[in-house]
This record gives C-alpha cells, structure tokens and sequence, in this order.
C-alpha cells in the first residue's frame, strides 16, 4: 500500500484553503478510545451482516489493537523543532516511509497475535500468526518498511496485514503525543499532515462548532483533518464529482467518484447515523466497493486491513 506521495514543490503560503477556517483543522487521536469505538461499531454492524463472521473477527482485531495500546509504553516523537522543520519544508513530522520506528512496536505486534492464541482460526491464518512468531526483527522491519513503501509481495499479504494492524497502533500512539497547534495541513491536502499517508474515509459532521465540515481520517496515525467538500480527495478537482450509494440502504455511507482521475473515496455521513466510524464503516461497506470498481473507477487508496479480506 502506498501511505504517500513526494512532498510537494509550490511554496507554502499558509492560505487557508480546503476547509482550514474550521476551529479544528487537525484532530489529533486517542489511541485507546479510537480502537475501543472501531471494535464496538464493528460489533454492531456484524449482526446480521452478510460477512458477519469476518466483521466479528475485525472487531476482535481491534479489541487487540486497544489492549496493545494500554499495554505499550508511551513512545517518544519527535521534539519540537523537528517538528518545526519539517512544517518549514512541507514534509509530515513522522512520514510513514521515513520514520526511524522504536522497537517497541514490535511488542505491540506481539501483544496483538497474542491475543488470537487458542482462537478458532483458519490454517492459513494461524500458519501466519506462527511464522511471524519465528521471524527475526530484522526480517519483520523489512516486511514493514515494504508495507510502508507499498511494495507487498502477493504471498506476504497475511503477514502484512498484522503488521499493518502494528503500525496502526504504533503510528497512533506517535501521533497522539504531538500537538495540533504545531502541525499544519500539506499543500496535498489529500494526504495526513502527521505522518502523509492517505485516508481511510471522510466523514461529514453533523454536530459541533462547524456541522457539514468534512474530516479525512488517516488510514495510519488515526489523525482527522479538515478537508472541503466537493473536491476530490486524490486529483483535487471539482468537475465530475458525484455521489453514489446502494440504492434502498441506510445511506450513511457513500462513494464520492471523480471523472477527471476516475478514482473514487469513500464518504460517510453522521447525520445518518451519529454512531458511525470511518475504520468499521469502510470494512462493512465492501459491497460499495465493488459496484463502484465495477462501474470503472478506481479506489483512491486501499484500506490497508483489506490485505486479507
């Protein structure tokens, strides 16, 4: 999966474009309570779901996820003029595939495959789970900066995806113990200002200072910023754009689709439903996914736990 592109070359001018007015351009996350709501939402969506027993088991995946950010230390990021510098140049403070990562998110790797011992897997899955177990920490940081650098080999997606679950935690934790006021959003506004890897999904607010504001949420750190509607989230344009949902369901969830680039992302609505998370809502809603790549356009960025689905 590719997390991010180059920084960007125009100068930083600071206007405020893309919804940055917004009393909150940057929301920075909570580590415990961003899983902790994944899992519960995902456990709703589960009942009575098509794919209810591959909803249940990401729900027991993030479950981990939140026990392995109550069991992780807090690690340090970077200080405060890094972060400054890294502002100055137009450049994320923890960029994904540059990030020197602190070993500890290799125990939280282990905390989360601790959590499935004894569970009802699938062979496959649970040959993974024990292959990742005897991989030295040299081979699993190159599995990881191949994730990062989205260069995944076909026959690593298992492994590759309780990695990613890792960074998730991890990126999360880093992301959590900066400071909104010191970051800034990219000139590319489609990518994270914490660590510059694409989003998951948007959600349009219902409630608060500024409702009907869009937020991406970083498919990585957790990190949600401010992004204006009605542009594209990949090419930036504004020709072209439509929303398309399944006729007859809930429509919380929709595919925003843009002519000019033929990509689409996904966008969420909270006035349909107050309740909804852009993690849990994107794995529930495949279905639209498929009609959307089907009709021809192509998924802004993939989730990175669809490794496997």
């Amino acid at each position: 999966m590719r997390q991010g592109e180059s920084a960007p070359k125009g100068a930083w001018t600071g206007a405020a474009v893309g919804g940055v007015k917004a009393p909150e351009p940057i929301i920075l996350p909570d580590p415990v309570s961003r899983f902790a709501r994944t899992c519960q939402r995902l456990e709703r969506l589960a009942d009575g779901h098509p794919m209810e027993g591959w909803l249940s088991f990401m729900a027991a995946v993030a479950d981990a996820q939140r026990a392995a950010c109550e069991g992780l230390p807090a690690v340090a990021g970077p200080d405060e003029a890094d972060v400054r510098l890294a502002v100055e140049a137009r450049l994320p403070p923890i960029a994904a595939d540059g990030w020197r990562r602190d070993p500890v998110w290799r125990d939280g790797l282990g905390l989360l495959i601790d959590r499935f011992d004894g569970a009802a897997l699938p062979p496959a899955a649970a040959t993974v789970i024990a292959t990742l177990r005897k991989r030295t920490a040299e081979d699993t940081e190159t599995r990881a900066d191949a994730f990062l650098r989205g260069r995944i080999e076909p026959a690593d997606a298992g492994a590759a995806f309780w990695i990613a679950a890792a960074l998730q935690v991890y990126f999360t934790g880093l992301a959590a113990g900066m400071h909104a006021e010191s970051l800034r959003l990219l000139e590319q506004r489609g990518l994270c200002p914490c660590c510059g890897s694409t989003p998951s999904a948007g959600v349009v607010r219902a409630s608060g200072q500024t409702p009907g504001a869009r937020y991406l949420h970083c498919s990585l750190c957790s990190t949600a910023w401010n992004h204006t509607r009605a542009v594209c989230v990949t090419c930036g344009g504004s020709r072209g754009l439509a929303l398309r949902g399944i006729g007859g369901d809930s429509g919380v969830v929709k595919a925003e689709t843009c002519d000019e680039c033929q990509t689409y992302a996904k966008l969420m609505y909270e006035a349909k439903d107050t309740r909804v998370d852009p993690y849990a809502d994107d794995l529930a809603s495949l279905a639209l996914d498929i009609m959307v790549s089907e009709a021809g356009w192509a998924r802004h960025a993939p989730n990175p736990l669809l490794l496997m689905a």
